[in-house]
């Protein structure tokens, strides 16, 4: 994810991430999926301007807060059930978006329980704000 820095809208931002946040989500279409909660990993980055991101105080409320950040994901992710995964990053991707400054937003998920022969199944997707 860290290569987006290089586009030429993000070349001014940070990156700030979580990565690997763990939630017992309710996502699925499987009658599998549907009878119990099952561990979702999400990762996002957010890319924001530095000149809106600066604290000549080193004051938190000056930043973009990780505490809000992951607090409001985690509740975003067991707020409902889920079909599908797209749907999810679709709902954290919006709710990422409306933080602050930030310019664009990845985000991943991971179902690394559902299948015995493979790691994790996952889904990446980037958006970025509209101009105001």
């Amino acid at each position: 994810m860290s290569s987006l820095l290089l586009h030429p809208q993000l070349s001014d931002c940070r990156r700030i991430f979580i990565d690997d946040l763990e939630v017992q989500a309710s996502i699925g279409f499987h009658d599998f999926e549907r009878r119990a909660r099952q561990r979702v990993k999400i990762s996002v980055a957010l890319f924001v301007p530095v000149a809106e991101s600066l604290s000549n105080r080193d004051d938190v409320q000056d930043t973009l807060d990780y505490d809000k950040l992951r607090e409001g994901i985690g509740a975003l992710a067991t707020s409902r059930h889920f079909n599908l995964q797209e749907s999810l990053i679709d709902d954290v991707l919006d709710f990422c978006l409306k933080l602050g400054s930030v310019r664009a937003a990845s985000v991943r998920t991971e179902k690394p329980d559902v299948y015995p022969d493979c790691k994790t199944v996952g889904i990446e997707s980037m958006r970025f704000a509209k101009a105001p």
